[in-house]
């Protein structure tokens, strides 16, 4: 039996977002955590979008016969957060919807640890967020209709494996209410 995920917690103090990624290669963005655009072919059938490919892009690196592909559909103001791996990398595709994504490095030897970012992500901006191992992560969906994302892991489900941190955690102290900017 593997002991539960550990992670320091660098209980900031003011409450708030972090810092906005606006743009994939953005200083800003936690290291480590990638940002990969995906074309999205809409006709007046729909649309199609492609999530990955197996040994190419974003997951390129994921070993095939340990990947696991999950969907979830979250319903408007939902707020699942925070999930965090020791081993586990993820690679998330809002496919419908939009989410405002929080994450937070609790890696205590990164260059980045202690800081927060906020991506809004979905159908108005189709990015895959590759989240590393040791950054905590969650969503919020936002607007009116309610959001699928699909994510690859490099690995199946291991419940060992997971951490959870409330979403209200003061140790991250992320702001989910809306920012009126």
């Amino acid at each position: 039996m593997t002991p539960p995920v550990e992670y320091t917690l660098p209980l900031n103090e003011a409450k708030g977002i972090g810092s906005v990624i606006l743009k994939p290669d953005s200083a800003a963005l936690i290291a480590g955590v990638g940002i990969h655009p995906f074309p999205i072919w809409p006709d007046d059938r729909g649309y199609f979008l492609e999530v990955g490919r197996t040994g190419e892009g974003a997951i390129g690196e994921f070993p095939f016969q340990s990947t696991q592909v999950s969907a979830a559909l979250s319903y408007p103001g939902t707020i699942k957060a925070f999930h965090i791996h020791r081993y586990q990398t993820d690679c998330w595709v809002a496919t419908a919807g939009m989410f405002q994504v929080a994450l937070a490095d609790l890696r205590s030897d990164s260059p980045t640890f202690g800081k927060i970012n906020t991506l809004y992500i979905g159908s108005l901006r189709p990015w895959k967020i590759m989240i590393p191992p040791g950054v905590a992560h969650g969503y919020k969906v936002i607007g009116a209709e309610p959001g699928m994302l699909v994510y690859v892991t490099d690995r199946t489900y291991n419940p060992d494996d997971e951490g959870r941190i409330a979403y209200d955690h003061p140790g991250i102290h992320y702001d989910w209410e809306l920012q009126h900017k």
